[in-house]
């Protein structure tokens, strides 16, 4: 297994299910998404956590962007917290963060108050 590869938990708090994401997301990190979006089970709100992300590329995003599509056929919300810098602003510029709520912390994100509102 590469040492980068894709490492995702999930936890819940409340309504919340929080999928803690660890290493890469990239096309290798496909299935591991889907076991951890799937994981998540009834939640309504799912919150990614990018705290230990270390590395996005297109194909990581257009990964999330499918998740978005399971979200709104299971009619759940996703939110987003722990983006560096750089990929917050990737999250503006793909207009990503017009469907994602995106949080500074974890705390915001279960609370619900986006940081980019």
């Amino acid at each position: 297994m590469d040492a980068n590869a894709l490492v995702a938990s999930v936890r819940h708090s409340g309504e919340v299910a929080i999928v803690d994401l660890a290493g890469q997301l990239d096309g290798s990190a496909e299935r591991t998404l889907n076991a951890a979006w799937e994981a998540a089970g009834d939640a309504p709100i799912v919150a990614l956590n990018f705290t230990k992300a270390t590395y996005i590329n297109s194909t990581g995003i257009a990964l999330i962007v499918g998740l978005l599509g399971k979200a709104r056929v299971e009619n759940k919300k996703v939110r987003a917290f722990g983006l560096m810098d750089h990929y917050k602003e990737i999250f503006s510029i793909t207009r990503l963060s017009d469907f994602i709520e995106v949080h500074g912390d974890e705390a915001g994100a279960i609370g619900g108050l986006a940081a980019n509102a």
